[in-house]
């Protein structure tokens, strides 16, 4: 017997929001926010975006990239939001990629998430005393003995505490990690945010080579502004480089039995995870479908148990 289109529905839809990897063993369903997004041409018809803007020394070709900075000295770009991020949790995923002429380079990018939405300042083209999140890709080292450069690190800011350069932020540096090997490679980079609130932080980089990822670091989640903008700036100063935005994909995760899937900080640094599935959806319809099934066969020895004893009445009598 073919299955019917409700349960072919069913599946399809279980498939959808089951989807889970190590991060979300109970599931998780990602829904797209084009508000956020960025893909070429990155213009509408009347050379705006209806979701962002642009500032600085930005310059934009439509056919391959946002360029933040150009490779001279002395320049500052940024793009913004319009509407506010509001989503407790999600991903954020962008691609870029950082070059130039020579072996000294500088200064760097940013990632930001705050709750002013300020456009530009003097960190990686970004505002110093934020509120909320920054992401930094610091190409050029000041004073951190020890630490391989280009080196990608988080801030949270209260919105009092600035960030200092003479030491690459390593005072307020929530974690962070070396990326040797982002300038002047030979692909694009990629970077991937996934955030859920009251659980925990995760940045994964795809430099080293296509579709392999690397987990930069996992943390607990950090406190964030209910509402926020999310932002990207880049400077250069006396060294330059290309610093060049070339897509964001923005989704907002809705966690199945998020109660469930929250852990201890140990677990977070572990990477452990419970795995517990009894009350997933999938096992859910599953067992729907067994007592169904069962009943209905039951109910058809039944029919046929009735039917030969009617026969066999017919016969006696």
């Amino acid at each position: 017997m073919k299955p019917s289109k409700f349960w072919l529905s069913a599946l399809s839809f279980l498939g959808v929001v089951s989807a889970s990897d190590e991060d979300f063993p109970q599931g998780v369903k990602r829904v797209p926010l084009r508000t956020h997004s960025i893909q070429s041409p990155y213009l509408d018809d009347s050379l705006h975006s209806k979701w962002f803007n642009f500032g600085g020394d930005t310059v934009i070709r439509t056919d391959r990239y946002i360029r933040l900075t150009a490779d001279r000295p002395g320049q500052l770009g940024w793009v913004s939001s319009r509407l506010p991020l509001t989503a407790s949790n999600f991903e954020i995923e962008f691609e870029f990629s950082i070059s130039g002429k020579g072996n000294l380079y500088g200064d760097g990018m940013a990632m930001w998430i705050t709750k002013s939405g300020d456009k530009s300042g003097p960190v990686f083209g970004g505002p110093d005393k934020f509120e909320g999140l920054g992401i930094f890709i610091d190409t050029y080292k000041n004073n951190r003995p020890g630490v391989t450069f280009p080196y990608v690190m988080a801030m949270v800011g209260d919105g009092q505490t600035s960030y200092v350069k003479e030491n690459d932020g390593k005072l307020n540096e929530l974690a962070g990690c070396s990326a040797r090997g982002i300038h002047n490679n030979a692909h694009s980079t990629r970077a991937r945010l996934t955030y859920v609130k009251d659980s925990f932080m995760k940045l994964e980089l795809e430099y080293k080579e296509p579709k392999k990822w690397t987990t930069c670091f996992k943390v607990d989640a950090p406190v964030l502004p209910t509402v926020s903008y999310l932002s990207f700036s880049a400077e250069t100063g006396e060294l330059s480089e290309n610093h060049d935005l070339i897509s964001v994909d923005v989704s907002n995760l809705f966690v199945l039995n998020a109660d469930k899937a929250s852990t201890t900080t140990k677990s977070f640094h572990n990477d452990k995870v419970s795995k517990k599935k009894g009350g997933s959806w999938f096992w859910f319809f599953f067992k729907i479908l067994l007592v169904g099934g069962g009943g209905y066969f039951g109910y058809i020895q039944y029919m046929a148990y009735m039917k030969k004893k009617q026969r066999g009445n017919d016969v006696l009598f």
